[in-house]
């Protein structure tokens, strides 16, 4: 089945009450699009534009007619009071939402040996491929993105036969997966999204490592991760989230371990490296892509 997507353009102060005459009427919930280029995770609030787009989503079938005529009616009355757009009205045609991502989603390789294969993809791997089989769902983590892909190249440098790696904010759990394939021992990967945390245990299923991978949500401090337990720490997450938690991250770290602190945007990684130092961390290495970086530090 098609549907009407129904849009209009207002004032902010008027999202409210379009948004419930888009509720009481639509039949595909309501979106709203405002303003972006913002990081909620820095503590960034996002700007107040001057017009904000409210749509809703009509079945193309028996009902279209009278549910438009009554939409169109409570806009029109809207209008009445402050100058917005006319409803606007176009065709989507039925797919899956939820699938259609994944038709651009093929096998990448990291670093000199790790593969990321999604699961509904075939890969024939070389004899030296470490191969992680992925299916992230709403989870961040693909490999794709430059903090992930620092992270595994970072871990492809770093991890030796019986690590045991502390993953915070693991997401999908592409880095948990990913150490222990390298050869760590054991990987626990701390979550606080409950959604993110159920599709890092399907992947550590599909991945075969359920003896070596455990992913639990929550976050630091937890009594899973122990002062000392870990010989590599990895926090790919933001500059805030890990300014704020340097002093667990830094505690978690065995004598001579190591912390990947990645998910920093450029012109916030000095204070980053300020708070790791003043939790006694000694930053070895700025690995820079982009606008982001990664910062390698010792104990």
């Amino acid at each position: 089945m098609d549907w009407i997507e129904l849009a209009v353009d207002a004032p902010p102060e008027f999202v409210e009450p379009l948004s419930e005459i888009f509720r009481r009427y639509g039949h595909g919930g309501v979106a709203i699009d405002g303003p972006g280029g913002f990081s909620p995770d820095e503590g960034e609030l996002p700007p107040v534009p001057d017009r904000v787009t409210i749509k809703t989503y009509l079945p193309q079938d028996s009902t279209t007619r009278h549910h438009f005529a009554q939409i169109d009616v409570a806009v029109r009355l809207v209008a009445q009071l402050t100058p917005m757009s006319p409803l606007r009205q176009r065709v989507i045609k039925e797919q899956d939402w939820e699938s259609a991502w994944k038709e651009h989603f093929h096998p990448l390789r990291v670093g000199l040996r790790l593969v990321v294969c999604p699961t509904w993809r075939v890969h024939a791997p070389a004899e030296s491929d470490v191969v992680i089989l992925l299916d992230p769902g709403m989870a961040f983590g693909t490999g794709h993105h430059p903090t992930t892909r620092t992270c595994l190249e970072t871990l492809e440098r770093l991890v030796r036969p019986d690590d045991r790696i502390l993953d915070v904010g693991c997401g999908s759990g592409i880095l948990s997966i990913a150490a222990v394939k390298l050869g760590a021992c054991f990987a626990l990967g701390l979550e606080i999204d409950p959604t993110a945390a159920r599709a890092a245990q399907e992947n550590v299923r599909t991945n075969g490592l359920d003896s070596s991978v455990n992913i639990a949500q929550g976050t630091l401090p937890s009594p899973l991760a122990p002062d000392g337990g870990f010989e590599i720490v990895v926090a790919n997450i933001s500059a805030r989230v890990v300014t704020d938690m340097a002093h667990h991250l830094v505690e978690a770290m065995a004598p001579g371990g190591r912390l990947i602190a990645s998910g920093i945007i450029d012109d916030r990684s000095d204070e980053v490296v300020t708070a790791l130092e003043r939790s006694g961390a000694k930053i070895d290495e700025r690995l820079i892509d982009g606008d982001w970086v990664a910062l390698l530090a010792s104990a």
